[in-house]
């Protein structure tokens, strides 16, 4: 019995060994991985089938992997395995399509980068910013008309902290640091609640407090805004504000019986008070919304401030949604629970559902833990399917709400294409599986031709499924605001620089 070894492919010139040889059927490897020939002329049940190796093609940027396959005779082992150690392969021994080259991503990831720089940021440096009565504006129409008698709101503010932060981490300017200090000047002076902690929810256009409740949603979104400046430009000021913050949440709003988060306080902590997240119809005390963020900043803050009772909280939040908010099938979250995390709503969000599959990557990844780094990429190989296959549109476009495996809601908001971009890059890098990066080029194709504003900028609120923008929305409100967007393109570009994970 004949043994043979071999990559069938050019260039393989940068091999990390694995360590030890693991059975096909033990090893964590992608199947798609091993598809030397298309899986039609490779069928790995024939043989015992060992990975040796893996490692990247430094021409065309695809992750291959090394393998022992015994019982081969010797015109199979070339036929499948090509020639020797690194075989010497033809140019067209992969299958076409196979694996984006590094030219391509790189290309890519500049495209998104000079919109993210020359179409999104420049409305937010410009027509967003009150040169009048300070800060930014609460509430822009479409067409850039302002209203000051709309609300400031807490989460807008953090977003635009974290945004002008995150972009000049990336490409360092005295603009976005100016800016950045303009929104975190406004949190601290006027939204910050000196007296009982955290942020008061909305504030005037002139920064009289008008709701002084605490939302736990928007509390969130303070920590992650101070951390990521804390992170952009090295501010221990900012990062002890974020650890503040984050003490006085969990202090106040944590549920030491059922697990996770209320949802909103009076301005003292005292007594609970209404949410304006959603859920209200249903009696809802907790929400998968704001569980969701409070993830998301807390693992942006493990990252800055590695602390044993945070790593808790962090495990907490993620069994919780693997036990309570995910779905029977393990693809779709729920949205509104009660105190003890009964479900009570019957709808879910394409754009959360993908959203939460590169978050939960995210906060495994922060923790460092191999048990939830498994689990997470696993989730969100299943999660990301089952949008693509749901929600997603033959214009590219990704629909908003489902319910029991059907479109509901078939608008396209500016925040579901967002994270539909990042979610779908986020199960390449796991996969490697080139259906995802098809998915994510319709998906960026449709927010460059249809969802950014060629006239006035960033991006329209809302897409009806007939491909027409709704100009009745605003570009700037509460809750229109440049992260989801900036976030989407950040993300993207680094992602497709760093290629498929290992």
């Amino acid at each position: 019995m004949e043994s043979g070894w071999g990559f069938r492919n050019k260039g393989f010139s940068e091999c990390h060994l694995a360590g030890i040889l693991l059975p096909l059927s033990q090893c964590s490897f992608p199947m798609n991985l091993l598809r030397v020939a298309g899986e039609a002329d490779l069928d790995i049940g024939f043989a015992p089938v060992w990975i040796l190796a893996v490692g990247v093609d430094v021409n065309s940027g695809c992750q291959l992997v090394a393998v022992r396959a015994c019982g081969l005779d010797e015109q199979r082992r070339k036929r499948w395995l090509g020639e020797g150690a690194y075989g010497k392969a033809s140019a067209t021994s992969a299958p076409k399509n196979r694996c984006m080259n590094a030219k391509e991503r790189f290309r890519w990831a500049e495209e998104i980068e000079a919109h993210l720089f020359g179409h999104i940021l420049p409305y937010w440096t410009g027509p967003a910013v009150d040169r009048r009565g300070g800060g930014f504006h609460g509430w822009l129409s479409n067409e850039g008309k302002p209203d000051p008698t709309q609300p400031r709101g807490l989460v807008l503010y953090s977003r635009l902290l974290w945004t002008f932060s995150a972009a000049h981490e990336l490409r360092p300017d005295a603009e976005y640091h100016s800016l950045a200090d303009r929104a975190g000047g406004w949190l601290l002076s006027r939204f910050w609640d000196s007296q009982y902690k955290g942020g008061f929810w909305h504030v005037d256009a002139s920064g009289r407090v008008t709701n002084d409740s605490k939302q736990i949603y928007g509390q969130a979104f303070g920590v992650y805004a101070w951390v990521q400046y804390h992170l952009a430009f090295g501010s221990s000021d900012a990062l002890d504000r974020a650890r503040q913050w984050y003490e006085s949440v969990d202090q106040h709003a944590h549920d030491a019986r059922f697990g996770g988060y209320g949802e909103a306080y009076a301005r003292d902590w005292s007594t609970p008070a209404v949410s304006l997240v959603g859920g209200q119809e249903f009696g809802a005390v907790k929400s998968m919304n704001t569980h969701l963020h409070l993830l998301e900043a807390w693992s942006l803050l493990y990252r800055a401030w590695p602390d044993p009772g945070l790593s808790r909280r962090l495990r907490e939040l993620l069994a919780l949604f693997w036990e309570k908010v995910l779905d029977p099938t393990g693809a779709m979250l729920h949205h509104y629970f009660s105190a003890d995390w009964r479900v009570l709503s019957s709808t879910y969000t394409y754009g959360h559902n993908i959203e939460a599959a590169w978050l939960f990557c995210e906060a495994a990844d922060a923790l460092g833990d191999p048990f939830w780094q498994d689990r997470a990429r696993s989730l969100a190989i299943r999660m990301s399917d089952v949008v693509l296959e749901e929600a997603v549109g033959s214009d590219g476009g990704v629909a908003y709400e489902g319910r029991a495996g059907r479109v509901i809601a078939a608008f396209r908001d500016w925040w579901v294409q967002a994270e539909a971009l990042v979610g779908f890059l986020n199960a390449w890098q796991i996969s490697g599986k080139e259906r995802y990066t098809r998915a994510a080029r319709r998906v960026w194709q449709f927010i460059r031709d249809r969802v950014a504003d060629p006239v006035h900028g960033d991006w329209f609120w809302r897409v009806e499924p007939d491909g027409q923008p709704d100009r009745s929305r605003p570009k700037v409100s509460e809750w229109k605001c440049p992260y989801h967007s900036s976030r989407a393109c950040l993300e993207a570009i680094r992602r497709l620089r760093a290629g498929p994970l290992s």
